[in-house]
């Protein structure tokens, strides 16, 4: 009987996170695959995933809408809570045999609460990490109830065995998203054009001698400081004279601050040299962040996938304190001086050599042999030592 496996994708970034696990589970011959979209990943105006997954093949099992609007600390609450509300309806009507959720979003805690309550073996992938935040709290309350823990660095597998997890059961198996970024590497030119297949709004700048990408979210512990924050990054790389590509930020409490910031931005400097997307496919994304002089912002994905593609990086803000980082991030605070410098230190340096902080590129295939070969259970062995 094959073994009936779910991945519940609840935000934007999680399907590029896990793209290539998705890819070989729906492969393996010994599993039934099931996917559930939930939470943002549904939403148009954080950029909808599900016609990309669509378009990759891939067929969605339950769509879960769960988002109460507000962007606000008391929404955040209740999102999750209703989101356990409506996954417990879906475990039971499809009956899955294992659960797989990722990284450290609060849409993630109802994957993770609803699977435990039910008795359902949890498998976390990209525990153990640490970034000194909301999502620290989260990523760790994940972890205690997880079952199967699929780490993407050494030091966190390391991290999740000191959090009394049984060493057999956690895996250092690189990040995913690294995976897709290999690939990259082989094949790097920008073969579209970004503006006629994504659309978005603004001016469209000739990017072909460079350009600098904006991924900035707003921190739930900073909420009432993200329009300053996102203020201080725009005027940091409107300076710079460049081409900006800049990515709209996602669902967490600060959101409306964050946007009303980049609306402000629009209308009182009138930009000729940026474009806002809300979205695009993980190929496309990585493809152009290859090609580009820098990535400004606190996303993770300067940490991770840039680490890999050697792609210079500043790095903004508390978001990722203390998460592990490749020689390409420079780390700066929330000062206009300090981020003009740094982004022009970036911008005239050179490419970084590979670094392999995150895997090699080999982690879907091993995440999905070892979901279908480990012995499942939802009780725990204790380990503290």
């Amino acid at each position: 009987m094959k073994r009936k496996v779910c991945v519940v994708i609840t935000s934007r970034p999680s399907y590029s996170r896990v793209k290539t696990v998705l890819i070989a589970l729906k492969n393996n011959p010994s599993i039934e695959f099931q996917l559930v979209i939930a939470a943002s990943a549904l939403l148009d105006r954080y950029g909808s995933i599900v016609n990309f997954i669509e378009k990759d093949g891939f067929e969605i099992t339950a769509r879960v809408f769960n988002v109460l609007e507000g962007e606000n600390l008391t929404s955040m609450a209740k999102t999750t809570g209703i989101g356990i509300l409506e996954l417990s309806t879906v475990f039971d009507n499809i009956k899955p045999d294992v659960v797989i959720t990722i990284a450290d979003r609060y849409e993630t805690m109802a994957t993770a609460l609803s699977a435990s309550y039910m008795n359902i073996p949890l498998a976390h992938i990209q525990g153990g990490e640490i970034t000194g935040n909301i999502d620290e709290k989260v990523r760790h309350s994940i972890t205690k109830l997880s079952d199967i823990h699929f780490a993407s660095t050494k030091n966190a597998r390391e991290n999740i065995i000191r959090m009394g997890e049984d060493p057999e059961y956690v895996f250092n198996t690189g990040c995913p998203s690294i995976d897709i970024a290999a690939e990259i590497i082989k094949n790097p030119v920008l073969n579209f054009d970004l503006y006629k297949k994504y659309g978005g709004v603004g001016s469209f700048p000739d990017i072909s001698n460079g350009y600098i990408v904006v991924m900035q979210h707003p921190v739930t512990t900073e909420y009432s400081e993200s329009k300053l924050q996102i203020e201080l990054t725009l005027e940091a790389v409107y300076s710079q004279k460049l081409p900006v590509l800049f990515f709209w930020p996602n669902i967490d409490v600060g959101a409306d601050g964050t946007s009303n910031g980049i609306r402000s931005f629009r209308e009182n400097k009138k930009p000729d040299n940026f474009h806002f997307f809300k979205n695009m496919e993980s190929e496309d994304f990585l493809k152009l962040l290859f090609n580009s002089k820098c990535l400004v912002g606190n996303s993770s994905v300067g940490i991770r996938e840039c680490s890999y593609l050697g792609v210079p990086v500043v790095n903004i803000g508390s978001r990722q304190t203390k998460r592990e980082r490749g020689i390409n991030v420079i780390d700066v605070d929330y000062n206009l001086d300090l981020i003009k410098s740094s982004v022009y230190y970036q911008l005239n340096s050179e490419k970084r050599q590979t670094d392999f902080i995150y895997g090699n590129g080999k982690s879907g295939e091993l995440i999905s042999d070892l979901i279908s070969t480990l012995k499942l259970r939802f009780h725990k062995t204790l380990n503290y030592n």
